[in-house]
């Protein structure tokens, strides 16, 4: 039997842009919505009469942004509905939206969990209005205490947490609070990022003119240790660096990601892996919407990787997870890009540790994991 596939649709719309952020999306406008739904739907039928999915089960579907519930409700209804007359779902096939806390209704979630959303993700980025002020995040704590209190009345059971550390001017104390917040709040997931400073950004604007303090690395490291503590005690399991769950509660759609497994995304930017070839869509909504209007799927770049290749990706994403990777794709890999001196001082330094047949970060390996995948690239 085939494996499996995940499918990620990105909705490239927001009420606004936060000063961190560096994804494709433009702010809402209800036209430009409009046209986009009806190219992310042609999309989506185009590429299943191309086959590119057949006889292969899904498994997961994601749809992230962007911010997806700036759309009305029935356009989301519209496109899981495509998605459903277009392939074959698993029949426990997990279906994720993400949100704002403050887009959404109780009455919009009761018709996506209708719908078949089994999952939902909140941006709540930080328990503290400061906080959310100093990132030029919109909303309110409030808002997202309203909102998982909304989605519970709705019948949702599983639902994800966004939050961040390091933000400017967010201390331990701060950061232990927001945990603590989170944790009264009872979500199934939480997803604990370090602030990065992406190029092109608001915040590498502010923090270059000085009107913004840079991510202090060694107080990202103190926190990522407590959220380890607090989330640990609090009976959550990480299960990736910058992921807990409970238990039977991990993202079996990031999943895919991590353990090398294959996707497909629609919507512009959207990146796909398929039989062993990465492909990604056009990050251009009129180029996008141009390219479906000629009935053209919107590709705009496509990589075939080698088996050398391949199981590169598969080692350096398979290490951001806790469990690790079988210690022979490591040591394989080494030996095709030549780093089995490298390999062995990441050993002897104590940044990846072998524990019987599997390979994995420390957790000294895990606070340097972005450059240990730069090493082994």
């Amino acid at each position: 039997m085939s494996p499996p596939l995940g499918l990620y649709l990105h909705i490239p719309f927001c009420r606004q842009r936060c000063d961190f952020c560096s994804f494709y999306l433009e702010i809402h406008r209800e036209g430009r919505a409009e046209s986009f739904v009806r190219s992310l739907v042609h999309e989506i039928g185009l590429a299943a009469q191309q086959q590119v999915a057949v006889g292969r089960p899904i498994q997961s579907v994601y749809l992230g942004g962007g911010t997806p519930t700036v759309l009305a409700v029935a356009q989301l209804i519209a496109i899981l509905s495509e998605i459903r007359s277009q392939f074959s779902l698993t029949q426990d096939c997990e279906v994720t939206v993400e949100g704002h806390p403050s887009t959404i209704s109780e009455q919009d979630l009761a018709q996506l969990r209708q719908a078949g959303v089994t999952r939902l993700s909140f941006g709540a980025e930080s328990m503290e209005d400061g906080d959310l002020v100093r990132i030029g995040r919109p909303g309110a704590v409030s808002e997202t205490v309203t909102a998982m209190a909304k989605a519970r009345s709705a019948g949702f059971t599983n639902i994800n947490l966004d939050l961040m550390y390091g933000l400017p001017g967010q201390s331990l104390n701060s950061w232990k609070q927001t945990l603590t917040i989170c944790l009264a709040l009872q979500p199934t997931h939480l997803s604990c990022y370090a602030l990065t400073v992406e190029q092109e950004t608001r915040l590498a604007s502010n923090i270059r003119l000085e009107r913004s303090p840079a991510p202090d690395e060694a107080l990202q490291i103190e926190m990522d240790q407590s959220a380890q503590r607090i989330l640990s005690d609090a009976g959550y399991e990480r299960y990736e660096i910058s992921n807990y769950a409970r238990p039977g509660h991990a993202c079996r759609h990031n999943l895919l990601y991590w353990t090398n497994g294959e996707y497909l995304g629609f919507g512009p930017s959207a990146q796909s892996y398929l039989d062993g070839t990465r492909f990604g869509n056009v990050a251009d909504l009129d180029a996008y919407n141009r390219s479906l209007t000629e009935g053209l799927l919107p590709i705009e770049e496509r990589i075939e990787l080698s088996k050398e290749e391949q199981l590169r990706d598969a080692v350096i994403f398979g290490l951001r997870l806790i469990q690790g990777i079988p210690s022979h794709n490591l040591h394989q890999h080494a030996l095709n890009y030549g780093h089995s001196a490298l390999t062995a001082q990441l050993l002897a330094q104590e940044l990846i540790e072998q524990d019987g047949e599997r390979s994995k970060l420390s957790a000294k390996g895990r606070l340097q994991a972005d450059t240990i995948a730069e090493k082994l690239y």
